[in-house]
């Protein structure tokens, strides 16, 4: 796939998007899941202006939970409690759609984050 033109049609064509056009570079090592969860968030947290408090605080709490979360630290509460986080964002309560679009990824992979937790309570 290296010779995929990156642009947003032939991205959607090859079964992937362009998101925020930026690209990733990691090696084998990197467990995917867990930097693609952190990038987000830690993108959202950065990127607010800071004027709406469910965006500028709801994204620095997600980014600090994933956080916990790919460090083996998670809590048994972190996945309810990225879920109540990602809720309460949107529903107008924003000045704009970036509050909104933040919580969108947490959303879509907090299965993925409850199988996480129950895997770190059972290796301790």
């Amino acid at each position: 796939m290296l010779d995929l033109p990156y642009d947003f049609d032939s991205l959607i064509a090859a079964g992937s998007m362009s998101g925020s056009s930026a690209i990733i570079v990691m090696d084998d090592s990197t467990r995917t899941s867990s930097r693609r969860w952190r990038t987000s968030a830690e993108f959202y947290a950065h990127e607010s202006c800071g004027q709406c408090t469910p965006c500028r605080e709801g994204s620095l709490w997600m980014s600090k939970a994933l956080h916990r979360l790919t460090h083996g630290e998670g809590r048994k509460s972190d996945a309810d409690y990225l879920v109540k986080i990602a809720d309460n964002i949107p529903g107008g309560r924003t000045i704009c759609a970036f509050g909104e679009a933040c919580s969108w990824p947490v959303q879509s992979f907090v299965g993925e984050v409850q199988r996480r937790i129950r895997r770190q309570r059972r290796s301790r």
